[in-house]
């Protein structure tokens, strides 16, 4: 992939416990938590980080981590329902946007470079400017990132969690991915 190289690798460092109850690191999943490119986007690196499913999460006897598993060599969508997931996004220099919409609450959170949030349309939309450190409250609103820089890479960590059916003035609107293309539908 493109990327390789242009941002540091992700470290995923997961705890549990031992059999008396002392806190130690998991070594069931691998360390790093691998970028993978994403059909027709441009060279977007993303990182599947963790997965969790159901609410609250079940820890015990590493369901949790059994249940992200699967997830490792079966890509979800953006969002799970009835779910979690933990996600890293490296965006190109002037990447093009993808705008869509996931059935989920958001946080974005700026870890490298500076990213254009833009909403509703590429053309027209409101737009922020976002820089390290800062953090998007995304409720399920078409939206698009745009990482502002010529020469270097920009890098986002989301946390995706579910929400309730959206309906505005009547109208249910659900997951668009827009010109998201290459992205799987939610995972169920």
């Amino acid at each position: 992939m493109a990327h390789e190289g242009a941002l540091p690798k992700i470290q995923r460092h997961i705890t549990t416990h031992d059999a008396d109850g002392k806190a130690i690191f998991s070594d069931t999943v691998q360390t790093e938590s691998v970028m993978n490119g994403l059909e027709k986007a441009e060279n977007m690196g993303f990182a599947l980080s963790y997965v969790t499913k159901g609410f609250p999460v079940d820890l015990n006897e590493e369901a949790d981590i059994k249940s992200y598993q699967p997830f490792l060599h079966n890509t979800p969508g953006l969002s799970v329902t009835g779910g979690s997931v933990l996600r890293h996004v490296d965006f190109p220099p002037n990447n093009t946007p993808l705008m869509h919409r996931t059935i989920s609450i958001d946080y974005g959170v700026v870890l490298e470079g500076e990213v254009e949030l833009i909403l509703e349309d590429v053309e027209n939309g409101e737009r922020r400017i976002m820089k390290r450190g800062d953090v998007c409250v995304q409720r399920a609103t078409m939206h698009a990132w745009r990482n502002t820089s010529s020469t270097e890479w920009a890098r986002m960590l989301f946390v995706l969690l579910p929400a309730k059916d959206l309906v505005v003035e009547g109208n249910k609107l659900g997951e668009e991915l827009g010109t998201a293309k290459g992205v799987i539908k939610e995972s169920h």
